[in-house]
């Protein structure tokens, strides 16, 4: 269908310059099926989400059974069995100290959810100047306003600056600028006004696969719950397997006190949010008085068959089987970071579990809108590949069901852009 003619507006698209869109009939695991006949390997688990493959068999029959029984329900004034059993199954798994589970419908609405915990904690407390937001530099945390507050201020948000609240950014902690942004940190959190610190816990993901140690974010955790200020970490992209353990915070010492869930949480079939948080956020809630209610829901909350794919995604994830694929990626990925580290064309790599990212080395300065993107991402269609650069950074996010002669595919794609990039072959 032409563009004049097709009804869509698709998100991050500058239609008037985008060719068509492919049309996918089906796909099935780590391949997409193109209606002309093409195939793609999903090297990104189409936005991060596809973490065990596409249509896969035991999510679909969860869903399935699901809605022969009960599609949907209100959730206030009414519960099911699939919530409370997802619930239950995060709790079991999150970190010590994490009680309740509160549902959304996406990542944005999940991080808008926490922000609000968070600053109604300290009102219900009639603590009333405690009200503003730590973030990091680079950070992405979805599209609504309140998550656009949070994230780094660019081209993205620049319509919508003068409706964005108030964030303090600190710079994103490495072994170079530890102390620094641990003396901002404190400086801020001391003067008594910071409701909460909120960040990607090791990976920041659209913010161009940006990767930090885990024991520089134990310093700032432990800064800012030492000055009373509340830590949320959004883990819409790192939860369930993407770092190598089932959450980025498993390779902390200190817990955060709000998670935010989303993205894999179904296995890619249907959406879901769901802010976690601990039994003190929950108490300041936990009321006679009226007012003291978290007055937010949305219609499609704790769906049920979202519930039932989230049970069967999640039970597919702590398998042996799963947890083994989840190493061999992870182990797959450092060798060929090895293979390529010093190539000219490549400025960095980088990698965490199954997540690697590889910084190309351009005239241009790295950044989002930097022009080699769209040639690298017609490249890799082009060989059978589906990869999204984020400007001169190309990284794989695979599904975890991908094979060794697949992924093998991906690296040898990702091996002739670089070349190409050392002969200067885009343009």
């Amino acid at each position: 269908m032409s563009e004049s003619a097709n009804p869509v507006w698709y998100p991050f698209t500058q239609m008037k310059l985008a060719p068509s869109p492919i049309p996918i009939e089906r796909a099935k695991d780590c391949t997409l099926y193109a209606k002309d006949g093409k195939t793609y390997i999903d090297a990104i688990s189409s936005w991060w989400v596809n973490i065990h493959g596409h249509s896969n068999e035991i999510i679909a029959k969860a869903i399935a059974q699901q809605a022969s029984t009960l599609e949907h329900v209100i959730f206030a004034g009414f519960t099911h069995s699939p919530a409370e059993t997802i619930a239950q199954s995060l709790i079991q798994i999150l970190p010590k100290g994490f009680s309740k589970i509160f549902f959304s419908d996406d990542g944005s609405t999940s991080v808008e959810v926490a922000i609000k915990m968070a600053l109604q904690f300290w009102h219900n407390q009639g603590i009333t100047h405690k009200t503003k937001i730590i973030a990091f530099e680079h950070a992405y945390h979805g599209d609504t306003f309140g998550a656009m507050s949070v994230g780094e201020r660019n081209t993205f948000t620049t319509p919508f600056q003068n409706h964005l609240f108030e964030v303090h950014f600190i710079p994103t902690p490495n072994d170079k600028n530890s102390e620094e942004v641990k003396n901002q940190l404190s400086a801020l959190a001391q003067s008594g006004k910071v409701a909460a610190f909120i960040f990607e816990p090791l990976v920041q993901g659209a913010g161009g696969m940006l990767m930090y140690k885990a024991k520089h974010l134990d310093e700032l955790i432990s800064i800012a719950q030492q000055n009373n200020v509340l830590c949320i970490a959004d883990e819409v992209m790192t939860g369930f397997g993407r770092t190598g353990k089932n959450f980025a915070i498993n390779h902390l010492t200190h817990s955060p006190d709000l998670i935010c869930l989303s993205k894999g949480i179904t296995g890619g079939f249907l959406p879901m949010g769901v802010t976690a948080c601990t039994q003190k956020i929950y108490d300041a809630f936990h009321s006679t008085e009226i007012t003291k209610t978290f007055f937010h829901g949305h219609s499609y909350t704790a769906n049920p068959l979202t519930c039932a794919a989230a049970n069967a995604s999640l039970e597919i994830l702590l398998s042996d089987k799963c947890q083994r694929q989840l190493k061999t990626i992870e182990e797959s990925h450092q060798a060929f970071s090895e293979k390529i580290r010093n190539h000219d064309a490549v400025k960095e790599v980088r990698q965490t579990g199954t997540i690697i990212a590889v910084e190309l080395q351009t005239e241009e300065n790295t950044s989002y809108f930097n022009s080699i993107r769209n040639q690298v991402y017609q490249f890799c269609l082009d060989e059978g590949v589906l990869l999204r650069p984020l400007g001169n950074i190309i990284y794989i996010m695979p599904p975890y069901c991908i094979t060794e002669a697949e992924l093998e595919k991906v690296y040898s794609v990702i091996l002739k852009v670089i070349e190409r990039v050392k002969a200067k072959s885009f343009r």
